[in-house]
Parts: structure tokens; C-alpha cells; sequence
């Protein structure tokens, strides 16, 4: 009998397992993925995926694996300040700053989007520019700093890998746990199974009576401009997030990568092209690229899934499809040829179809990314670059919000649900901090 079992191995699970492990009570993770490192997935090489289950998602340290960025904010990654408070969440995010450096993230400087004067001249444009503090971490230290988290966690408590969780019953004041390994037993069970497991928990919140609630949606077009263009606001932030509202629907930017690549990312079933930073490479370009996402929400997720297949599925069309179009034609209402991307001055630096955006993605995410660039080309005293490429389209995802009350225990008592799969934290930072908030919960209990 456990004392607690939490199932996935995510950055929420990791964390709140670390802060579990001081304990003297009896813990168990059980992950579908493998460990660290037997991870390995052929999407990482640019080929198809062959995985039974897939170790670019799955996995100790789930998508904490990938380019480890952690922004320290309220102000975007989650609504987890409704959750905790949001001076309770800066707290908690210190601790997880302060965790990773305890195990080599300070090898990377932490840096600061805050800029009063931009700040102040963007408002004046329409735009808000959104602050946080950024330890990005790159694939290589986050392996590494998950890797020694693993090695200490691994003599606490037990972790299984490969398990396959099929049905989580109650048994008077337990639970027991049907898997691919046997039946476990445990007090309290917490699912931190990440966005990827969304189709599992849908089941067992179905089979316990667990509500879910709306799903959101973040569609948009991916940027490829030249870096100059941009240095001017970027020299003392590194990265700019902004925000603008068009007609009351506010979009924001994502994931903004100078001097980085676009590459592309497999998801959902689904392929979109993606941001490298500059670290994860050789060499830098001389580019600059990020996504504007719009938010759409949806009753269910299945309608939700539905709609990103109905918009990307089509741009794909059964293979790895994206489509680019440099800004100056999509003004003009004209397709982008090869002919004309010979001499234009932004190379892609992926290989797409070039063609006509208007006939790819539905005109709302066109209209809205035209208006942020107009306000764009005020905020940095220049119009932007007709040869700039932009990518259909770029799609990221997010659970169903579960019904849990202010410790994420669900309406069943003993069940509780952390991090990106409960629909209330979506980054690494407040996952993290999702973690360690319910370990110092169920560390009293």
C-alpha cells in the first residue's frame, strides 16, 4: 500500500515528488514513457516517428526534456495566481528557480522582458508588452538537471516505466490501480499526466465522475523576419512577448527566437512549424521568428481537436505540409511562387509549398496577424520587411479544465489533478509550481 501515487513523470509530477521525498510517507510514480535516458524518438532527427509510445512526449521529465524554458510570470503560462495568489505563485516559482540552480540551471543567466519605456511606447501603439523573468535552460542542461532530479528521486521513492495505467477504482477509503505490471494500492492518487495524456484522463475522469470543463485552443501564423528589424526593442529584453486585442479577441506572441530557426513540430497528429532558439544550434541566422497565437475555446476537447484538424489537417493534406507566403504578396492578395522566393532577401529556413495563405487558413487569425504587424511597424518606427515569410499554421494545445478546489483535490476526496493536464497551468514554470504547492499540501496530510 502507497501512501501516494502519482501517475506521469512530468515536471509538475518531478517537483512535487522532490518535495514529497522529505517525507516519511510511501511514494510511487508510474509512467507510461521510459526513463530519461531511453528517450529517443526519430521526429527528433526530422524522420517519422516509429514509437509505440512516443519518447519525445512521453517520458521522466515529459516536455521538461525539450528546450527547458521556464518564464517566471502570472501575466501568461497558466492561471495558477487563481489558484494560490498570485504573491503565493511568485514564491513558488523562486523556489522553482532556485531548485533547477540547485542542480546546474545557473550555468545559463536568468534575464528580464520588463522595460518601463517600451512598455510605455508600446501602449501607445496598442500593444501590451507582458514581463517575466526567463531561465531558458536548452535541451541539453534541462536533460542533464532532470537526469541528477532522477537519481536522487529513484532512492526515495519507487518509479515504474512502461506501465500503462487502464482503470483507477475506489476501494473504500483506497485505491487500486489496474495496470500492465499489476494491481497497485494507494491512499491518494494525483494525475499529473501533461497535455499528452489527455485522452487517458478523459476516461478515468468519465469512469470516476470527475467533471472536465471547456478546452482551449491557440491557433496562428508563425513569423520569419529579419532579426534587425526587431534588435531596436530586444536589445535589453532578449525576447519581447506582446499582446493587442482585435475586436475584444486578444492574441498573443509566442515563443520568439532571434537569430533562431523554424522548424518542424509533431503533434496531435498533426505537423506546424516551430521555434529553435539560437542555442540549440551550431550556428545563429540572421533571422528572427515567432507565432501570434489567438485563443477560441470549446465546450469538449473532442470539438476542440476537431477544429485544429479541420484548419491544419487540411494545410497538411496526409503529410508534412506547411504553407509560406512572404508579408508583401499576402498584402497584395497574390500566391508566393518560387520564382519569386529566388531573391528574396529572407530565406526560409524551412522548406515549405509556398502558395497563398488566404486560401489556407480562415481569414480571422489573417486578419488579426495584418493588424498586430500594422501596430508592430508604430512600435519600432519602420515597416517591416516585405520579403518577411509567414508559416501556416502553428497550433498549440491545452487540456480540459478539471473541477478541483484550492489544493487541486477533485470532487472525488483523495484524487488530485496537477500541472498542464489539469487546464490550469500551461508552461514548465507553473507546472513546476503546481507541483511543489500540492507536495507541501499532501506533506501535512
Amino acid at each position: 500500500m502507497y501512501d501516494i501515487t502519482i501517475i506521469g513523470s512530468g515536471v509538475s509530477s518531478i517537483f512535487l515528488a522532490y518535495t514529497l521525498a522529505h517525507t516519511n510517507q510511501n511514494i510511487l510514480i508510474l509512467e507510461k514513457g521510459k526513463s530519461l535516458e531511453e528517450r529517443t524518438c526519430t521526429l527528433d532527427r526530422g524522420e517519422e516517428c516509429n514509437c509505440d509510445v512516443c519518447g519525445k512526449y512521453f517520458g521522466f521529465a515529459g516536455l521538461g526534456k525539450s528546450e527547458g524554458k521556464f518564464n517566471y510570470s502570472s501575466d501568461f503560462g497558466g492561471e495558477l495566481a487563481q489558484k494560490v495568489g498570485k504573491e503565493n505563485l511568485s514564491q513558488l516559482m523562486n523556489e522553482v528557480d532556485d531548485i533547477l540552480c540547485g542542480f546546474g540551471g545557473n550555468a545559463v543567466s536568468k534575464y528580464s522582458t520588463d522595460h518601463a519605456e517600451l512598455a510605455k511606447k508600446a501602449e501607445a501603439c496598442g500593444l501590451q508588452m507582458l514581463t517575466t523573468e526567463v531561465r531558458h535552460l536548452g535541451t541539453v542542461l534541462s536533460t542533464t538537471i532532470f537526469q541528477q532530479m532522477f537519481e536522487i528521486l529513484s532512492k526515495r521513492i519507487d518509479i515504474h516505466f512502461e506501465v500503462e495505467v487502464h482503470q483507477t477504482k475506489i476501494e473504500e477509503d483506497t485505491f487500486s490501480l489496474s495496470t500492465n505490471q499489476g494491481v497497485f494500492h494507494s491512499k491518494k492518487v494525483v494525475f499529473a499526466t501533461g497535455r499528452s495524456g489527455n485522452e487517458w484522463l478523459k476516461q478515468q475522469c468519465t469512469s470516476l465522475g470527475v467533471k472536465q470543463g471547456k478546452t482551449r485552443l491557440d491557433l496562428g501564423i508563425r513569423v520569419e523576419m529579419k532579426e534587425r528589424q526587431l534588435r531596436s526593442i530586444l536589445e535589453d529584453t532578449f525576447e519581447t512577448k506582446l499582446s493587442f486585442s482585435h475586436e475584444e479577441i486578444i492574441s498573443t506572441t509566442y515563443c520568439m527566437n532571434p537569430q533562431g530557426r523554424i522548424i518542424r513540430k509533431y503533434q496531435e497528429g498533426l505537423v506546424m512549424p516551430d521555434g529553435q532558439n539560437f542555442r540549440e544550434q551550431g550556428t545563429g541566422t540572421t533571422n528572427l521568428n515567432f507565432t501570434l497565437f489567438t485563443p477560441k475555446y470549446f465546450s469538449t476537447l473532442k470539438e476542440a481537436n476537431f477544429y485544429a484538424e479541420q484548419v491544419i489537417g487540411k494545410i497538411n493534406r496526409g503529410r508534412d505540409r506547411i504553407v509560406v507566403q512572404r508579408l508583401g504578396d499576402l498584402r497584395k492578395g497574390v500566391a508566393t511562387t518560387n520564382e519569386k522566393m529566388v531573391t528574396n532577401s529572407v530565406q526560409a529556413i524551412l522548406l515549405g509549398d509556398y502558395g497563398d495563405l488566404i486560401d489556407e487558413v480562415p481569414s480571422l487569425y489573417i486578419q488579426i496577424l495584418l493588424d498586430f504587424l500594422h501596430r508592430l511597424e508604430d512600435f519600432i518606427g519602420e515597416e517591416i520587411d516585405e520579403d518577411t515569410l509567414l508559416y501556416g499554421m502553428d497550433g498549440k494545445f491545452y487540456s480540459p479544465i478539471i473541477e478541483t478546489d484550492d489544493h487541486f483535490e477533485t470532487s472525488i476526496p483523495g484524487i488530485y489533478v496537477i500541472g498542464d493536464c489539469s487546464g490550469v497551468t500551461h508552461s514548465l514554470s507553473q507546472a513546476a509550481a503546481s507541483g511543489i504547492y500540492l507536495g507541501r499540501i499532501l506533506s501535512i496530510y
